[in-house]
């Protein structure tokens, strides 16, 4: 089949060039207008499927006020706020400005509400709040940039004002992002180009996965805007995109272009050497491929756009790695043939030598590995445990103002309400009873929310419609404290008169992390599955994929302790946090678990390759990590690099994802692949190729087994004879 496909491809590789160029040009054409149409409000990282949508949902058809909504607008006087007193010139300018707002319905100030509180405890500051009706994406950024100018106008308010809450936060962590991951790829990319130079050891063969990169992402990009005519894509989409375009081409480029020289020094004719390369890496980039989109297809079960648009762009870029690696890299390689290696110096131009010691130093370390596979195996699962122990202690957190830099208007707001202000009243717990009934009912559940512990004070309640009535809960410290989660907890445990729905920062974040626990055994279940059937397919083994699905989850259990370490406990220079924002340990999960897969699917490709012409399992083991040894670490260090540069942002939960995602795929290429997986193997023998009866017919009857390279198996390349080793001592 492959093999088929790499003699057709070299013999109509001029047609084919035309029509991947074609195709190309239609990418872009479709895809051109997807990043104007990406989304960026709250709604992205909302669960409209929780009871706090809900809650919301009745307050709104109400007032007409969208709780998700809101402005918050800290202004500084030179003398000390009286609370009974006048308003100072600069709070009175404040107040008149959000009153003339159209998108504001109403503000609240320490004199309108009657509550100190919003005065700072230096009393030389105040927060004023705006809340507002629903508002656009579009709106949003407008009316964010209508108030800065408004603000820098106003001689009154001109640096003594800073705007922030809940819609200018979003507003500016969008622009944040968008900076700072220009600047992060700006950086990136001088490295990763110097990097592809070295690795593929010439000028035109390190171009290679820059086309494949192109062509890769044209093509997702069109695929997300086709996404678009039935759901939202977020702006992160787009980000994953760059990152796993390049990574994957990367990947498959370095497989298929390092096989591709092979071939040419055994067989200088472009045709042979394209038709052997496509039976055998060919067929490993197909299911490597599938396997990354299977692991991240596992994030369309979550409800939160902002999660289900990272699924949508993994899957997509995976696919269309593997299109471009299977039909537009063969016709670009047969087309080039032996110029593959130009513009190299010349003791690079297949420097034969170079290549022979690479490999001689793998199979030194597979050598070394087996020799004592006990020792390595429970030192290498004892080093990943040890790493993943901080995982024991982890705390969620949502994404606030408070992830953005105080040198940012609403970082500034979030820090002031934070540090300067004695209870932060700006994000109260919003309690939305079903209930036609007042009284003495409601009384009652006042006085038992006055007492339950953290609850700094409760508003009267407050009849929304005939149908439902509000009460409002002052919680303390920030909105994403574990005190206010805690005690935000507490209240939706206790007993109402009603049913109760909850709403405000602190209950929506609870909300939407009980989304993700509900989803999450559901995702695990497709990706387990997905998984196990694909390694299936590709080994006719049993044992192998379930011993890939057992080291994934080591490695990436190992990544997310890392990252609690580092974040969350405050390590390697980044200050402590509250907790890990609640969608990076499925995100990271899903990118570590499917790279990582992609990594072993190159491994066993080769020692099933190698083991088919007669080796004995040591040997084909020994073989397949020297062989696949230097292209995994390449082109995990290329991948690194790539997403590794999401560290520099300054936003949090982009750093959380980049250095996360990062360590995970530098530790399954070192600690998983160059140690666990030859110790284990070694240790299983045979076993590794075991399935059961049925299951062997299966694969046969499906002709998966004839998926393999005839050719190759008939003109066998000889085996290097091993000396015989030393029994495996422990």
């Amino acid at each position: 089949m492959f093999s088929a496909l790499g003699s057709v491809l070299h013999a109509r590789r001029r047609v084919g060039l035309l029509l991947a160029v074609l195709a190309a040009v239609l990418a872009a054409v479709l895809g051109g207008t997807v990043q104007s149409k990406l989304t960026n409000g709250l709604s992205d990282y909302d669960d409209p499927t929780g009871q706090h949508a809900a809650a919301r949902e009745v307050i709104e058809k109400a007032t007409g006020i969208d709780p998700q909504q809101g402005y918050a607008l800290v202004v500084r006087t030179d003398g000390r706020i009286a609370p009974e007193g006048e308003r100072p010139r600069a709070v009175a300018a404040a107040v008149e400005l959000l009153d003339d707002r159209p998108e504001v319905k109403q503000v609240v100030d320490y004199k309108s509400a009657g509550d100190p509180a919003l005065i700072s405890k230096d009393s030389r500051s105040t927060v004023l709040v705006g809340a507002l009706r629903p508002m656009t994406e579009a709106e949003s950024k407008t009316a964010e940039k209508d108030l800065q100018d408004a603000i820098a106008a106003d001689p009154a308010l001109r640096g003594r004002a800073d705007l922030g809450g809940s819609t200018i936060s979003m507003v500016q962590v969008g622009e944040v992002t968008t900076k700072d991951l220009s600047l992060a790829e700006g950086l990136a990319l001088p490295v990763i180009l110097v990097l592809l130079f070295f690795i593929f050891r010439g000028g035109v063969a390190a171009l290679v996965p820059v086309v494949g990169a192109v062509f890769t992402l044209l093509f997702t990009m069109a695929g997300l805007r086709s996404v678009m005519f039935f759901d939202d894509v977020s702006t992160g989409a787009l980000n994953l995109a760059f990152a796993l375009a390049l990574g994957l081409a990367v990947d498959f480029g370095l497989l298929i272009v390092s096989r591709y020289r092979d071939e040419l020094d055994a067989h200088p004719e472009g045709a042979v050497a394209l038709r052997r390369t496509m039976a055998t890496a060919g067929r490993t980039v197909l299911f490597s491929g599938l396997t990354v989109a299977a692991a991240l297809a596992a994030l369309l079960v979550f409800p939160q756009p902002y999660v289900r648009s990272m699924g949508y762009a993994g899957v997509i870029t995976a696919i269309s790695a593997v299109v471009f690696a299977l039909l537009g890299l063969p016709v670009l390689l047969a087309l080039l043939g032996h110029r593959i290696n130009a513009l190299a110096p010349r003791r690079w131009q297949r420097d034969a030598a170079a290549g022979d010691s690479a490999v001689r130093r793998w199979r030194k370390i597979a050598d070394g590995v087996m020799r004592r596979p006990v020792v390595v195996a429970v030192g290498a699962v004892a080093v990943l445990l040890v790493i993943a122990s901080p995982i024991l202690g982890i705390r969620f957190t949502g994404a606030d103002a408070s992830t953005l830099p105080t040198s940012i208007s609403a970082g500034k707001v979030a820090e002031s309400l934070e540090k300067d202000f004695e209870k932060p009243t700006t994000a109260p717990m919003r309690i939305v009873l079903d209930t036609a009934e007042g009284g003495a009912a409601l009384e009652g559940y006042v006085g038992r929310l006055k007492d339950v512990e953290g609850v700094k004070a409760v508003a009267e309640p407050v009849r929304l419609d005939s149908a439902h009535w509000e009460i409002d809960a002052v919680l303390g410290g920030a909105p994403m404290d574990t005190a206010a989660k805690d005690t935000a907890d507490r209240v939706r445990q206790l007993d109402a008169p009603a049913h109760a729905r909850f709403t405000g920062v602190t209950a929506d974040f609870l909300s939407q992390k009980d989304g993700i626990r509900d989803r999450l055994p559901l995702a695990i279940g497709v990706l387990a599955i997905v998984t196990l059937l694909l390694l299936f397919a590709f080994t006719g083994s049993l044992i192998l994929p379930f011993k890939a699905l057992l080291l994934n989850t080591l490695s990436t259990a190992a990544a997310l302790g890392f990252l609690v370490w580092v974040f969350q406990d405050g390590n390697l220079g980044y200050a402590a946090h509250s907790g890990i924002e609640t969608t990076t340990p499925v995100l990271v999960f899903a990118l570590a678990f499917g790279l990582s897969t992609d990594y072993n699917v190159f491994l066993l490709g080769r020692i099933k390759e190698v083991r088919a012409k007669g080796a004995d399992d040591r040997t084909a083991i020994a073989e397949g990590l020297a062989l696949t040894g230097r292209t995994v670490t390449s082109a995990a260090l290329l991948f690194c690099v790539a997403v590794g540069a999401l560290a520099f942002t300054r936003l949090v939960f982009v750093q959380e994802l980049g250095l996360g995602t990062a360590f995970a795929v530098l530790a399954d290429a070192t600690i998983v692949r160059a140690l666990l997986v030859p110790a284990l193997m070694a240790l299983l023998g045979k076993a590794n190729w075991w399935a059961p009866g049925p299951l062997r017919k299966l694969h046969h009857a499906l002709r998966l087994d004839r998926m393999e390279a005839d050719e190759t198996a008939a003109e066998p390349r000889p085996v290097t004879p091993r000396v015989p080793e030393e029994p495996s001592r422990v």
